[in-house]
């Protein structure tokens, strides 16, 4: 009997160190990012390209040989959108339509991956090119390689799950932050994926309140503050929560940089902007680097 329960106890040892090992290997490990954009840091990218570059003479939007074109000068991170195919292929592309952006027309969604590829990009002065609408497979193996960043934009056609699935399945989670535009998206990414790092809409004191309230941890918020220059209280208070605060100047702060001087950009990340999204990233970047 006594010999039974040396056996059985030394079983028991192993299983419980089996299992505790099976746990630890099962843990989802967070992605890189949450530690590097950290305002107590200075080391990430202070400049986010919108679209991926826009108003680039034969570079268009949203296409992969713009991201390695603005990536050759300049250290950013990128916005993309993210649409889906007809036949459920994920693609970088903001519109409903295909309309402005290619050589073609239709919806995205009631066109297969094959369709879309006959078609070729046009910059934004309608010039067009020979490059096509990337999978999004691609532009994540190829940030993979190259130590890309992207700000993920999903299209309202499109689920989370999918895209962050996409994400995973390209082993990219250290090179992708989800964007969302209000709580209830907040909430379902990071229900999602919690080791991803969000682009939290956080405008005001009022919704960052509410990202609190929703038990959001602070650790996967990056903020972006809107396209109005926040109070430099509330910039502060982001910071004092350790929280990265990212402006979008593209539109009418872009527009006033270019007509009144690109030291504008460095007086905004004076009073608190640690990222600059612009649709200027070469005139934003020389500013305040």
């Amino acid at each position: 009997m006594k010999y039974f329960l040396l056996i059985f106890a030394f079983c028991t040892l192993i299983s419980c160190k089996q299992s505790t090992e099976s746990t630890k290997s099962s843990e989802v490990q967070p992605s890189k990012l949450i530690a590097l954009f950290k305002a107590s840091n200075s080391g990430y990218p202070n400049i986010s390209v919108h679209r991926g570059g826009k108003g680039l003479v034969n570079y268009p939007e949203n296409g992969l040989e713009t991201l390695k074109y603005v990536n050759d000068s300049i250290v950013a991170v990128y916005e993309v959108d993210v649409a889906q195919t007809k036949d459920g292929h994920l693609v970088l592309l903001h519109d409903k339509t295909i309309d402005r952006t290619t050589t073609g027309s239709g919806n995205v969604d009631e066109l297969t991956y094959d369709e879309l590829k006959q078609f070729n990009l046009v910059d934004d002065y309608g010039n067009e090119t020979t490059f096509k609408i990337p999978l999004f497979s691609d532009v994540l193996d190829w940030c993979v390689k190259h130590n890309v960043i992207l700000t993920v934009d999903i299209k309202k056609t499109v689920s989370q799950k999918v895209v962050i699935d996409a994400i995973k399945a390209a082993k990219a989670e250290d090179h992708s932050i989800i964007i969302t535009y209000d709580v209830e998206q907040a909430v379902s990414a990071y229900q999602l994926a919690p080791q991803l790092l969000l682009s939290v809409s956080a405008r005001n004191n009022d919704e960052f309140e509410r990202l609190l309230d929703a038990k959001i941890p602070t650790e996967n918020m990056l903020a972006f503050t809107g396209t109005r220059l926040s109070e430099d209280a509330f910039f502060k208070r982001l910071h004092d929560n350790n929280i990265v605060c990212m402006l979008g100047t593209l539109g009418n702060l872009d527009k006033s940089a270019a007509a009144k001087g690109d030291e504008l950009y460095r007086q905004w990340k004076e009073k608190g902007v640690d990222i600059i999204a612009t649709d200027r990233p070469f005139e934003a970047s020389k500013a305040i680097n």
